[in-house]
């Protein structure tokens, strides 16, 4: 299942000591339960480690698709979409497509 981007930016900006997950949805739900419970890093330290590497490129957005726990980013480059796929719960790079 995919997340769209501003629903999930809101729910993994949250902190997984909230008492529960937003009421955004079974998907929402099950993305924030991930991150509480450590299964998946939030989408903060995964930015903190991807978007500095993406030299200009502008970032403009990411998915994130459960329950492999791969986060999608997207950047944009000379009129070219490039996706960089991230482990969620190691935070490594295991794809990408584009230049």
């Amino acid at each position: 299942m995919r997340i769209g981007t501003a629903s999930l930016l809101l729910l993994l900006a949250a902190s997984p000591a909230l008492a529960g997950p937003p009421d955004q949805g079974r998907e929402a739900s099950a993305a924030w339960a991930a991150t509480r419970d450590g299964k998946i890093l939030p989408l903060k330290e995964i930015e903190r480690r991807v978007v500095p590497t993406m030299k200009g490129a502008q970032y403009i957005g990411f998915d994130l698709e459960l329950p492999s726990g791969v986060y999608t980013l997207k950047f944009l480059r000379d009129g070219t979409v490039i996706w960089v796929d991230v482990d969620g719960r190691t935070g490594q790079v295991i794809g990408r497509t584009g230049r």
